[in-house]
């Protein structure tokens, strides 16, 4: 009797034990391993376009953006990242012979790739600036088969930094991030930065990527934070090398020493409007926020770029000549 309760005991414990690295895997593959669709992403009521997106004034920028593609062929320049794994990383990088020392380093979000950034492009290499869009790790054209949620992604900034640097050592240098974008360049302001990095502008980026995901689990799939978390980050460790509940938006910033311009709409139901406050008193440097109402995830320019443009460069042009 007593034997058959240890091989039944045995048993559970194994039976348990595939359970959670099943559920771990399931969610990795979901979220983080860069061969799986996001299937989760198309008819999300959380990324509709936003109500308050004016459709002329979209169209016309839209117009530009198109224009502004055809007429500016970039450079492509690589990498490699310093981690084990040695990744090519791919960048783009649009040379302005009126940028005069002014450099813009523009980050796309999550599932995006430096092409899909040409607005934010557009606008900095108009205002006088070179511009470098990288593609994250496993986007684009950059090497991976994980997303790195912008934890990894921000050692990797330092690689694009010194390549500026390296061209232009008088460069002044903004860090510009839109969704994961922005909260890889919010991670990357926790690092020792070289003194050309004046300013950093960041737009709905997350918090962490735990509270990102501890909501996302809820909002999807109606799933709590226990155990499914532990099991994902487990998974996570072994398979991309890093801790989910390490990788935060929030402590990197509470480090900062470098002035930052905080950004989301107030409608964003995707990386929720809340984690704006969190990030913002976080920052012990000089800071701005800018609240775009009836802005969605992402859409913060669309819905208002009259604002959005004005706020950025009054609060850039404080930093960079």
């Amino acid at each position: 009797m007593k034997k058959k309760r240890i091989i039944t005991g045995l048993i559970c414990a194994i039976l348990l034990v595939a359970a959670y690295f099943f559920v771990g895997n399931y969610f990795y593959n979901f979220a983080l391993n860069v061969d799986r669709e996001k299937e989760f992403l198309e008819d999300n009521p959380n990324l509709q376009q936003s109500d308050a997106v004016v459709a002329a004034v979209a169209e016309e920028a839209e117009l530009a953006d198109d224009d502004f593609e055809q007429k500016y062929s970039p450079t492509e320049i690589s990498v490699i990242s310093t981690d084990k794994e040695q990744l090519k990383l791919n960048a783009f990088v649009y040379e302005n012979e009126q940028a005069d020392h002014k450099w813009a380093i523009v980050v796309h979000g999550y599932n995006g790739k430096a092409k899909s950034m040409t607005r934010y492009v557009r606008n900095f290499y108009e205002k006088g600036y070179n511009v470098l869009a990288p593609d994250l790790r496993g986007h684009g054209e950059s090497k991976g088969n994980y997303i790195g949620m912008g934890w990894h992604d921000r050692k990797d900034m330092l690689l694009w930094i010194d390549q500026i640097v390296k061209k232009d050592q008088d460069a002044e240098i903004v860090l510009f991030g839109v969704s994961m974008g922005g909260a890889t360049v919010m991670m990357t302001s926790g690092e020792e930065l070289p003194s050309n990095v004046k300013v950093i502008v960041e737009d709905c980026g997350y918090s962490s990527v735990s509270d990102v995901f501890v909501y996302q689990l809820d909002d999807l799939f109606g799933l709590p934070e226990f155990p499914v978390m532990n099991a994902a980050n487990t998974v996570t460790n072994f398979r991309a090398g890093y801790d989910l509940y390490d990788a935060s938006a929030l402590e990197q910033v509470s480090k900062s020493v470098t002035p930052m311009l905080f950004i989301h709409g107030d409608a964003d139901t995707f990386v929720p409007f809340e984690m704006l406050d969190k990030v913002y008193k976080a920052a012990n440097v000089e800071k701005e926020k800018l609240v775009i109402s009836g802005a969605n995830h992402g859409d913060a320019e669309k819905v208002d770029p009259k604002a959005y443009w004005g706020t950025v460069w009054q609060f850039v042009d404080r930093y960079i000549n």
